[in-house]
């Protein structure tokens, strides 16, 4: 799959622009604030219908305009596709694909697979677990549209459970055959939800461990350790566990919604125990799992954004990820710095194609 070209109105701090690309390596360089990661983020927007940096769609519509567009020419399977993102304060953002528009973004989803690498993955390091569930979630989702459609029931019974508790108490009132209907529903969509979250890491975890040793060159031993309460018990013995508490805190207080994965460095949380180049390291190893994870279960190379992939790392851990890429393995990549000369310097090491795109110069 390759993205061809992008145009973009209104998109953030961009008027108008548009961009050719080359089919495999294209670095944007630039000083900071000329819109390096704004280019990548409209790219991501393509895939998945939101910013990748700023969910709220208001906010990526440039000041002073009413709408912004998001057009990309793509190639894939041997056939053009043409999305397009639009729009327009206080109205619902529209879907576009060769003209027809999706009923719902759910159906976008996994259509242009895409795994970005940015600075602002260290949440999935310091924020707290909903960060990591919705990394497991995403990857999972952009292959499993089962699966995705299987979260989107499991988020609106916990919601429809936790409003039934804010009833509950709000009337001073109880009706457990009530509460009952949505502890099974939640207790047969939970149970899909974990069993495709545990084999997703079975197979996830190795492909992880084997990145980090290379990024690494085997200094350091890492590893994922998925958290669910649902290892123990049912969903359903918990939610009967927890009825006490969660009328008391008028919310589902269990369930696949709390699970969490543990990132860990020689046995120790990496928050605590990673140097900066190690949590670097770690997110990378992570997220060019997440692209071989996606690759083979869509059979299509997934277009990986890079965002100032230079922060924190060394220039030798640097080459070493580029050089990882460059082989057939790898499809269309996206590079943004702000020194380039720096990113020509490694890039003309490889044997790929490449374009550079300068930006605010």
């Amino acid at each position: 799959m390759i993205l061809k070209s992008l145009s973009l109105i209104n998109y953030k701090n961009f008027e108008s622009e548009n961009f050719n690309f080359d089919v495999k390596i294209n670095c944007l360089v630039g000083h900071n604030g000329v819109g390096k990661t704004n280019i990548l983020d409209a790219i991501y927007h393509l895939s998945f219908g939101k910013s990748y940096f700023n969910p709220i769609t208001g906010q990526n519509i440039k000041h002073g305009t009413d709408f912004f567009v998001v057009e990309g020419l793509y190639e894939k399977s041997d056939r053009e596709e043409k999305v397009i993102v639009s729009a327009k304060r206080s109205q619902k953002k529209v879907i576009k694909r060769n003209g027809k528009a999706y009923d719902t973004f759910s159906e976008h989803i996994g259509f242009l697979p895409l795994v970005i690498i940015s600075p602002a993955d260290r949440d999935l390091i310091t924020d707290g677990s909903d960060t990591r569930r919705k990394f497991i979630d995403g990857v999972i989702s952009q292959s499993d549209t089962a699966y995705l459609s299987t979260l989107l029931k499991y988020s609106k019974v916990v919601s429809q459970r936790n409003s039934l508790l804010k009833y509950f108490a709000a009337n001073n009132t109880f009706d457990a055959t009530t509460l009952e209907i949505y502890n099974q529903q939640l207790n047969e969509l939970g149970s899909i939800i974990y069993q495709k979250r545990t084999t997703f890491l079975e197979t996830f975890i190795p492909i992880f461990i084997e990145r980090y040793e290379a990024i690494s060159s085997g200094k350091e031993s890492v590893s994922l350790r998925y958290q669910s309460k649902l290892s123990e018990y049912s969903l359903l013995t918990l939610l009967e566990q927890s009825i006490s508490k969660d009328r008391m805190l008028q919310y589902t207080s269990v369930g696949v919604h709390k699970d969490d994965l543990s990132f860990e460095i020689e046995g120790y949380p990496i928050k605590k125990f990673g140097s900066q180049g190690q949590q670097k390291s770690f997110l990378i190893a992570l997220k060019l799992a997440q692209f071989d994870f996606i690759k083979k279960q869509s059979q299509v190379n997934p277009l990986l954004l890079l965002d100032d992939i230079f922060d924190k790392l060394d220039e030798k851990r640097v080459e070493h990820i580029i050089q990882l890429v460059d082989d057939q393995n790898f499809g269309q990549l996206f590079i943004s710095d702000t020194h380039a000369d720096r990113t020509e310097s490694v890039v003309k090491k490889i044997s790929q194609s490449y374009k550079i795109i300068k930006l605010g110069i």
